[in-house]
């Protein structure tokens, strides 16, 4: 291939790499963080997102330049030239997404050990959905109930997932992690509220023709607000 060509696969690739970069960073996709494993996600994420957009450029690359260079005239119906194989791109583009798909896998399981690691003490919290709502209920407070979850800020949390009837899922956006609760299974989610507030819980599996008024909310609180509200009488 001449340095003609190249320059120009060079220039096309760095023309989509950067309205893709656009496309991926100027909108504002992701909610707000509000726990230290997402920040961990988050990584993992933009990763993915970089590798993504490295490979869309150089695709788009090698389309563009194919179209513009190689296109046929109107009134050409003749038949373009044999096409030989080549062992050494074959190689190539066999061993490039094995490396990167690698380096993803590598990646994601660091963060998902790092996430599912509870620090010391954590506050253990038992989480219960039914149609159409949640509860949940705080051993180490005496089992006290509540249809809000209160969490306390810069604080392990555990939740154990209950299901009582069919299946449902746990997601708070702002903490980015998302669990499946399955009946007659007890799935753990590791979480550390690191930013006061309210914030969102949804059921993200269909459940039943409530499924979409399956909210509740999520309260952050400071470590001493949240020892007065548990340690008030039901």
């Amino acid at each position: 291939m001449r340095r003609g060509s190249i320059v120009q696969l060079i220039l096309i690739g760095v023309l989509a790499g950067a309205v893709a970069s656009a496309v991926a960073l100027i909108p504002d996709w992701l909610p707000t963080s509000a726990s230290r494993e997402a920040g961990r996600i988050d990584f993992v994420f933009w990763f993915v997102t970089g590798i993504c957009i490295f490979v869309f450029s150089i695709v788009a690359a090698v389309i563009v330049y194919s179209i513009w260079k190689f296109r046929a005239r109107p009134d050409d119906d003749s038949d373009g030239l044999p096409i030989h194989g080549h062992t050494g791109l074959e190689i190539v583009w066999t061993a490039i997404p094995t490396v990167l798909v690698t380096a993803i896998a590598i990646v994601s399981a660091i963060v998902l050990a790092k996430d599912d690691a509870a620090g010391a003490n954590p506050l253990r919290i038992n989480v219960y959905a039914q149609q159409f709502f949640w509860t949940f209920d705080y051993p180490g407070y005496n089992n006290k109930g509540s249809h809000v979850l209160r969490l306390p800020v810069d604080r392990s949390v555990v939740l154990t997932m209950h299901a009582k009837d069919v299946l449902h899922s746990f997601w708070v956006p702002e903490f980015r992690q998302k669990q499946d609760l399955v009946p007659g299974l007890r799935p753990t989610l590791h979480i550390t509220p690191d930013k006061v507030g309210t914030y969102p819980l949804i059921c993200t599996e269909l459940c039943g023709l409530g499924h979409a008024l399956m909210r509740s909310r999520v309260v952050v609180m400071l470590p001493d607000a949240f020892e007065k509200w548990a340690q008030a009488k039901q």
